[in-house]
């Protein structure tokens, strides 16, 4: 209407004020800026679930971009869940590898969960677990065994006391460090002699590590949350290189963590799989389910990583970067569209001789929307 207005009072013919008016109509028409932020959300959430993170709600992916520090629950989320064989130790003339062979076949038939880990470990080794006779449970002490004219035992530290066996100075040694960090060594025994120690805990996921080497390089700090003892949390903390361990953490007291740093003025996302982490996923700023997890967990969760990988979190992080930057970059085309085009269309350089005619402000107005379209589409390149 000013457009209008204004031709009328410098003069202009009617009809051609009305042509001013309808080419500012059609290029002002908000085809582009309607579509510039609908585009880019439908396309990185497709890219989110192509990539194994599944967006419940908008709003924690679009946070994510804003995150100063990434607290990760021990049990389940950086470990396996699951007692594995980290460390080993043979005496002179033993291979660990043998060893391990041995244990695993002795402990075949047991039903405690450290014999559990060493038959697991020694067949993800790749190791043929043999078969043995003669199989007898030690109350208290282990368990032994004959494997081909062989007697074999494996145990504890009340093994290795109760039966006086001898243990090698480098079986020892490696033993106290294990107890140090809070690690169960199991012994497998041949004629009152340790062969070797296995130190027995829940595993570190293989992908942990590289998840916060990824986060450090964004600026993220990496926070880790158990109720573990603090010899455990502490060891793990540092294989992972984790910046501050929260150990000993009561169920009921990890919302506080949470708010504790939040209160330190930082936007924070939890990543959590069991009941207890529930409520610090609600708490957080943004909540991250591991999809393996509880339902409990999954439901109090913004996104869910559907693979249980704990390097889908600094992914996260870069789809929101990326797609806050196409949000950006698409507004800008769209306004800065407007901002060039309604002038002209207006007639203010009609003096100069340039007008645009309802038909070319009509094309322009589709190519717009095009440009906006094909740059929403770029996203679909991130490399997560």
């Amino acid at each position: 209407m000013l457009t209008f207005i204004a031709w009328l009072i410098l003069g202009a013919e009617p009809a051609y004020a009305v042509e001013r008016l309808v080419t500012v109509l059609v290029i002002a028409c908000p085809h582009a800026l309607g579509l510039a932020v609908p585009l880019v959300i439908a396309i990185s959430t497709t890219i989110g679930a192509r990539n194994g993170l599944l967006v419940r709600d908008r709003r924690g992916l679009e946070e994510a971009r804003l995150l100063d520090a990434v607290v990760f629950d021990k049990t389940g989320t950086l470990t396996l869940g699951e007692h594995r064989v980290v460390g080993m130790r043979a005496a002179k003339g033993v291979r660990e590898d043998e060893a391990l062979r041995l244990a695993a076949g002795i402990e075949r038939d047991a039903e405690h969960p450290v014999a559990k880990a060493i038959v697991a470990s020694a067949t993800e080794r790749g190791l043929t677990v043999p078969r043995v006779t003669g199989f007898e449970v030690l109350p208290v002490r282990g368990v032994q065994a004959d494997f081909g004219g062989r007697q074999l035992a494996v145990g504890g530290q009340n093994l290795i006391r109760g039966a006086q066996i001898a243990v090698p100075a480098e079986i020892e040694s490696f033993s106290t460090e294990a107890a140090e960090h809070a690690q169960s060594v199991v012994y497998p025994v041949e004629n009152r002699q340790a062969l070797a120690a296995f130190a027995v805990a829940d595993a570190v996921r293989p992908e942990s590590a590289e998840a916060v080497r990824q986060l450090h390089a964004q600026g993220i700090e990496v926070v880790m949350l158990t109720g573990d003892a603090r010899a455990v949390a502490d060891s793990v903390g540092r294989k992972l290189g984790i910046d501050t361990v929260f150990a000993e953490v009561l169920p009921q007291d990890k919302v506080a963590k949470i708010q504790e740093l939040q209160q330190h003025g930082k936007r924070v996302a939890m990543v959590g799989d069991g009941v207890n982490d529930a409520p610090a996923l609600v708490a957080a700023d943004v909540g991250i389910a591991i999809g393996a997890g509880t339902e409990v967990a999954v439901e109090a969760g913004d996104v869910v990583l559907v693979r249980s990988d704990p390097q889908d979190m600094p992914r996260i992080i870069a789809l929101s970067r990326a797609t806050y930057r196409k949000m950006v970059q698409n507004l800008w085309l769209a306004s800065g569209y407007n901002i060039v085009a309604i002038p002209l269309a207006a007639g203010v350089l009609a003096p100069m001789g340039i007008l645009l005619s309802p038909a070319v402000g009509a094309v322009l107005m589709s190519v717009s929307t095009v440009i906006v379209a094909m740059n929403a589409q770029l996203l679909r390149r991130t490399v997560l």
